[in-house]
């Protein structure tokens, strides 16, 4: 019967790691932008146009390794960074391409600029500027330094 058990374990785990895509930061580059205008704001944004491949990962579960970077005050806004916090995208150092936005199932005790590895459930967002392009949900982590 134990041996039942173990079966069946190594077969949930090999059957999730063959669901799981693992991302690299080049892959999120593969994206087009174009300026589009926004009347709420009377700006132009950059709006993306994701690669057949990115488009094709939709509602699956994928795995990336970047910054661990909370940069908001009450936590709301977590996002996974190519760079570390003094040289990530919002201080100029790359594109949207460069952070992920990321939502976890629960609370995590990561600190920004740790270096983390996020899996999760791939959303693109391509319409709603409050949010980034590359969205993960349902998200869990490791700490890998």
């Amino acid at each position: 019967m134990k041996n039942n058990f173990f079966y069946l374990f190594v077969f949930l785990l090999s059957t999730n790691a063959i669901g799981q895509v693992d991302l690299t930061w080049k892959d999120l580059a593969d994206i087009e932008y174009t300026e589009k205008y926004f009347r709420d704001y009377d700006a132009n944004f950059l709006y993306p146009k994701f690669s057949k491949e990115m488009s094709d990962l939709v509602g699956k579960q994928v795995s990336l390794s970047g910054y661990f970077l909370d940069i908001s005050p009450n936590g709301d806004l977590i996002v996974l960074s190519k760079n570390p916090l003094s040289s990530c995208f919002f201080c100029g150092n790359g594109g949207p391409e460069t952070a992920v936005e990321i939502v976890f199932k629960s609370d995590q005790d990561f600190k920004t600029d740790d270096i983390v590895l996020i899996t999760g459930i791939l959303k693109l967002n391509k319409d709603d500027i409050e949010h980034f392009n590359y969205i993960l949900t349902d998200c869990y982590g490791i700490l890998l330094k």
